[in-house]
């Protein structure tokens, strides 16, 4: 049975990269009836925190990655961090020494450093000179039990390793270069190289996925697999993510973390989709899946050796043809956390009352979803409804250059009053008493009737007329289709800002 496993540090926020490797180990794990292991790699006690592991197991669950062990749920292979099976870790470190497969180190860090600086002096690469490497029992148990501090090196007798990549195919390492590594510190911490691969063994890893920047401690964990009589699991390295620039994704290329991304509201559809695609591709050109289809068709040996670079622009490209594929209620529940957090919520000028009449909500948010690349967007393209420039509290008063120069038409004043007139016309036909009705509402049929009556009383047409109605009530030169615009207004706001343009922009 196939079981793979995520394992990431709890030193920070999840990385696109580590998501796109779990992503890979998940596909794959589902498309084999498989297993999908969450382990927590924490034993950098200085820099691991509990905060950062919640964090990063939210981010698993909302790209839908939902494992069957884990720090969260348990299972028969655990536990799943590295910090809570130190005990696990010792047993084999003493297996290790009593059957002389490792030995104890007693050289000090100044006489490791003494012996780098005098290889590097002679333009030397530096190789662990094994001075511990033969020490004689009684010679070993005397300075340990005076108390010498001693790190633990695992005994290295081949001179090369040959490691069966899915992906690459054969890769050889000469030993030479990491001779007699250390496999626990001298404060008795085992090293990653270490317990990664016991982790992997006892947890009964069969497929080894992650990124190629592992590839050079791969040697070293079969050196450590071979020493406690493990078999081998298959390994698959994937091609790192880069920058625009070929340089390796990091926080200068700007936004690098599920977080990040998830808080300017992309869709974990979208993301997923998008890292999928990234150093993979199926056999068609098509580039939307699904996480049911992804599962189908992803192929672990069709992934790429070459890097992928990370490209924002195609990311929100493919988040907006998300945005637009939803169904409008999914739509108005997703977009609403990103309504209030816009500035129009912040500033009173939408509330929690508009956001509840659901109906009328979702229809303002469809006429502005073919503008949205991520749902933090909305916020900028719901002006228009609930807000005038000059006539609303707190919004900038000035005018586009473009809005300027059409209310500076010969025909804009009559365009204008023409169209107030016909709008206090429907509000005196719908109200007795002839006070504009915030309650009253036109559709789309009765504007384009208003907007005839308009042309033949004003002359104007096109751009002289359309434009002029948008920028009178709008207060800008562009936004929504103005049928939809106007038919969710009310009749008492339109009349109110015709009225400020009139007086105020003429």
């Amino acid at each position: 049975m196939v079981r793979v496993r995520i394992a990431p540090s709890p030193t920070g926020s999840l990385h696109v990269g580590n998501a796109r490797t779990a992503l890979f180990n998940y596909l794959f794990a589902r498309q084999n009836q498989g297993t999908f292991i969450i382990r927590m790699e924490d034993t950098d006690e200085a820099r691991s925190s509990r905060e950062s592991e919640t964090s990063m197991l939210q981010d698993f669950q909302w790209m839908k990655m939902d494992s069957d062990e884990g720090p969260l749920q348990g299972g028969n292979f655990g536990p799943y961090r590295q910090t809570e099976r130190l005990g696990l870790y010792n047993k084999y470190t003493q297996l290790l020494l009593n059957n002389n497969k490792a030995y104890p180190c007693f050289c000090s860090a100044e006489h490791i450093q003494e012996q780098r600086e005098q290889k590097r002096s002679n333009n030397q690469p530096y190789r662990y000179d094994r001075a511990c490497a033969n020490l004689d029992a009684d010679t070993v148990a005397k300075r340990i039990e005076q108390g010498e501090s001693y790190a633990v090196r695992l005994r290295t007798t081949q001179e090369h390793v040959v490691v069966h990549d899915i992906i690459r195919g054969d890769i050889q390492f000469e030993t030479d270069s990491f001779r007699d590594f250390i496999i626990v510190r001298p404060d008795g911490m085992p090293v990653y190289n270490y317990v990664v691969a016991m982790d992997d063994h006892l947890m009964e890893i069969t497929h080894v996925i992650r990124g190629d920047d592992h590839i050079s401690n791969t040697p070293k964990q079969v050196l450590v697999y071979e020493a406690l009589g493990f078999p081998l699991p298959k390994f698959a390295h994937i091609p790192m993510i880069l920058g625009k620039d070929q340089a390796k994704l990091s926080k200068r290329h700007g936004d690098t973390t599920v977080a990040n991304f998830k808080e300017k509201g992309f869709l974990q559809e979208a993301l997923i989709n998008y890292l999928a695609l990234l150093s993979w591709s199926p056999k068609t050109e098509r580039e939307f899946f699904t996480m049911d289809e992804l599962i189908q068709e992803f192929k672990l040996e069709s992934v790429s050796k070459s890097a992928a670079v990370f490209d924002v622009e195609k990311l929100k490209w493919m988040n907006g043809n998300y945005i637009r594929q939803m169904e409008p209620n999914e739509y108005y529940k997703r977009t609403l956390d990103f309504v209030r957090a816009s500035e129009l919520f912040a500033n009173g000028h939408i509330s929690e009352k508009d956001i509840a009449d659901e109906e009328r909500f979702t229809k303002i948010l469809l006429t502005v979803r073919d503008n949205l690349e991520t749902l933090m967007d909305v916020g900028q393209y719901l002006q228009p409804f609930f807000t005038m420039p000059g006539l609303t509290k707190g919004i900038n008063a000035e005018l586009s250059t473009e809005a300027k120069e059409i209310l500076e038409l010969p025909t804009s004043k009559d365009v204008l009053e023409g169209f107030l007139g016909e709008l206090k016309r429907v509000s005196n036909e719908n109200n007795a008493d002839g006070n504009p009705d915030s309650d009253t509402y036109i559709d789309a049929q009765t504007y384009k009737g208003l907007t005839k009556i308009v042309q033949k009383s004003s002359g104007a047409k096109g751009k002289a007329l359309f434009m002029t109605i948008r920028v009178g009530i709008s207060g800008e030169h562009k936004g929504p289709d103005m049928a939809e615009l106007v038919s969710l207004l009310s009749v008492g706001s339109m009349i109110d800002r015709l009225r400020y343009t009139i007086a105020n922009r003429l």
